[in-house]
């Protein structure tokens, strides 16, 4: 196997860690979502966790593209 091709799986493989991070966005929003839809008054208090929960979730897709483009282009 050349080099090349193997970056290129290794890239890949790298990158299905953003498909993980995309399943676990759209929960933390419809669970978000559907809390606030259950109790209006609770929504000051289950907002913060939400976004920090979001930002968790997307730094582990921003590492795991960092990761793909370190393989990819090393």
């Amino acid at each position: 196997m050349e080099a090349e091709a193997a970056k290129m799986i290794g890239a890949g493989l790298a990158a299905i860690g953003m498909i993980g991070s995309g399943i676990g966005v759209g929960n933390i929003w419809s669970n978000l979502i559907a809390t606030v839809g259950r109790n209006p008054a609770a929504k000051a208090n289950v907002e913060l966790y939400g976004w920090i929960g979001f930002a968790v979730t997307e730094a582990i897709a921003l590492f795991a593209l960092v990761v793909a483009l370190i393989v990819l282009f090393s």
